[in-house]
């Protein structure tokens, strides 16, 4: 045992909440320690999540466009061959500089990092137990639940982290399977599945609801399946996974109609399973102060306290949507509660993206939620087919949609399917965090030729006077 240390804050969870916890509580001038199990900073997002999928997803890319696009446009190389081992190394690369960064940022802004398991183990107290079993013991004003989720399984299909692969795995592939199945068209799935099909797997993916994508857009999402099919993708809708059997030849996995109907089997090299994220909660000690999860694991808690005094909980472990920025925007309102200060997170405003190509983003209601809601509203849409940036590009596929109140004209939900669109989303945010009305953007003007060009014609078409198509 060593010497027992205090402060005002500790947080159990290096990920993208916990990190930025830290570090505005750093800021603002609070002893902070954050405890990561994993060893390294930066959670699932930063070592295999968002970022080493994003390598994946750029480099696979450029093998595409090397593949198929230069010829095209007047690039004369030799077929490129695939060397996967270097693209992984570069993927890890990558990952090792951004967890390096995030260990500056405690120490630029004096956090104490304390590699272990963080557990509470009563009011203001919590232990740390580093990987050769050593434990520490912290107190504390203040403890933040910062850990996070983990993939959620699939009974009757146990991860092997070989031929059956959670999203983790499915990132270190060694080889590309001849045929990739994908349990779940949700983004992870779609964006994985991205990856390997550009780089020669088959890929066919299988959701048990009738369409993808739950939560964005319906009119988007039908857009956005037909695109990805016209790219090679083979989808099984309305299809339930039963069983997996795994052999030398690979994975056979029964399958029925999600409404119940005869059984069929289906071959694959490699399955992943993508069907969503849990909250992890598992040994932090929440029963050593009274806090008990609800039926779907998440913490309960009231502007991020919990029912326990001076513990908080933020990002996954607690209900909104699973999104790293969304942890972000958590850690900052939660810490300033504890500061004494005002914070504030706006749900309404959490913009989703999906980082395939093209890319799909979208903030706020969606056209379903605004008809089952019985709201009136007005519609403008814009096709990328009519950008002059995205048609000299080759980036023609999708639109731009705003969806904004049939008197008032204030914009209740923007939509982008097409190239970089989740870049452009970011305007959409700050015309609807200001309560803005599609006029108001219609009438900024926007750099020639842009892609952001479509929002703005899209904003016009509210009203009716695009400009462009």
């Amino acid at each position: 045992m060593s010497q027992e240390q205090s402060f005002d804050v500790v947080i159990i969870g290096g990920g993208p909440g916990g990190y930025n916890a830290a570090v505005r509580a750093g800021q603002l001038g609070l002893k902070t320690a954050i405890i990561e199990s994993r060893g390294v900073l930066g959670g699932t997002c930063l070592n295999v999540g968002c970022m080493p999928s994003k390598a994946l997803l750029h480099a696979s890319e450029l093998f595409e466009a090397a593949t198929h696009e230069f010829k095209t446009i007047g690039i004369e190389v030799p077929a490129p061959t695939l060397n996967l081992v270097q693209m992984m190394k570069a993927k890890q690369d990558s990952v090792t500089a951004l967890t390096k960064g995030v260990e500056f940022l405690m120490k630029k802004n004096k956090v104490t990092y304390l590699p272990g398991f963080g557990k509470i183990e009563g009011a203001g107290k919590v232990s740390v137990t580093a990987q050769d079993g050593s434990v520490q013991q912290l107190t504390t004003k203040n403890i933040v639940i910062a850990t996070g989720s983990e993939p959620t399984p699939l009974p009757g299909v146990a991860v092997d982290q070989k031929q059956i692969v959670d999203s983790t795995g499915a990132l270190s592939l060694p080889t590309v399977p001849k045929h990739l199945v994908v349990v779940g068209a949700g983004i992870i799935g779609l964006e994985l599945g991205s990856v390997w099909r550009r780089l020669g797997a088959k890929v066919t993916v299988v959701e048990f609801l009738d369409r993808i994508t739950p939560g964005m857009d319906t009119e988007v999402a039908t857009q956005f399946q037909k695109i990805l099919t016209k790219q090679g993708f083979e989808f099984k809708l309305g299809t339930k996974v039963t069983a997996a059997k795994t052999s030398a030849k690979g994975v056979a996995l029964s399958l029925e109609a999600a409404k119940g109907g005869n059984a069929e089997t289906l071959e694959a090299d490699v399955v992943l399973v993508a069907i969503g994220r849990r909250p992890f909660t598992s040994g932090l000690g929440l029963e050593n102060v009274g806090i008990a999860t609800d039926q779907r694991g998440f913490i309960p808690t009231d502007h991020f306290k919990t029912s326990a005094p001076g513990v908080w909980a933020i990002g996954d472990v607690i209900t909104g949507p699973m999104l790293a920025h969304k942890a972000e925007e958590d850690a900052v309102a939660a810490i300033e509660f504890i500061a004494g200060k005002a914070g504030h997170v706006d749900y309404d405003l959490v913009p989703s993206v999906v980082y395939t190509f093209p890319e799909v983003s979208w903030v706020g209601k969606t056209e379903d939620q605004l008809k089952a809601a019985g709201v009136q509203y007005k519609v403008g849409k814009f096709p990328f087919m009519a950008n002059s940036r995205a048609k000299i590009n080759h980036e023609t596929d999708g639109f731009v949609k705003f969806l904004a109140d049939a008197k008032t004209d204030r914009v209740y939900g923007v939509h982008i399917l097409g190239p970089q669109a989740g870049e452009m989303i970011g305007e959409a945010c700050v015309l609807m965090a200001f309560g803005g009305a599609s006029e108001d953007l219609a009438r900024i003007c926007h750099p020639h030729p842009t892609r952001s060009e479509a929002v703005r014609q899209a904003a016009m078409g509210v009203e009716g006077w695009t400009m462009q198509a």
